[in-house]
């Protein structure tokens, strides 16, 4: 996790992972600690139709990278924002100080996607994508190394111990442009 960047005098917070790692409830917990905006692009996409339809096999809006970026730009611009979604390659870059990216034990993930009721295929491919650490990967191929962080996300004690962590870090973070 790097100090701040650009004229924000509050930082930019990216948590991401396979659905089920807890983004949602690591980022709403956080953004309480911290007074920072929390931003959930799935609730985004569906209030504000960013999306291209709706895909039935995935069970799930189609995403429109462009339109989410688009409606974002202001506010990601003055800081201060964690945004929540499980991915994180279409983002632009400048946006974010810290990448976090919640990872989940496959039986942990397997038995909190089956009480969401996933159908077994959105299931496997979710715990696949787990296995394989898809989104760590694509968040260090698309982040600067020391912005990236993966944080484990099994237990309520891993998800204090990580707010607990990560706000910390907001509370120290500083932008260059007041150093």
């Amino acid at each position: 996790m790097v100090e701040g960047s650009g004229k924000r005098t509050r930082p930019n917070i990216l948590v991401t992972g396979t659905p089920g790692t807890g983004k949602t409830t690591l980022s709403s917990s956080l953004a309480e600690a911290t007074q920072l905006r929390h931003i959930n692009v799935g609730d985004l996409v569906k209030e504000k139709n960013l999306h291209d339809g709706w895909d039935d096999e995935l069970d799930c809006f189609v995403l429109n990278e462009d339109l989410v970026c688009d409606e974002l730009e202001d506010v990601m611009e003055e800081g201060g924002n964690i945004v929540d979604y499980h991915g994180c390659d279409f983002f632009p870059e400048r946006w974010f100080d810290c990448v976090v990216v919640l990872q989940t034990g496959n039986t942990v993930l397997y038995d909190r996607l089956s009480r969401r009721g996933y159908n077994e295929a959105k299931l496997s491919n979710n715990v696949e994508c787990e296995i394989f650490q898809v989104l760590l990967e694509e968040a260090k191929e698309s982040y600067p190394e020391d912005r990236v962080v993966a944080m484990k996300s099994d237990t309520i004690e891993d998800i204090s111990r990580n707010i607990a962590t990560l706000t910390d870090w907001v509370r120290n973070w500083s932008s260059p442009a007041q150093s």
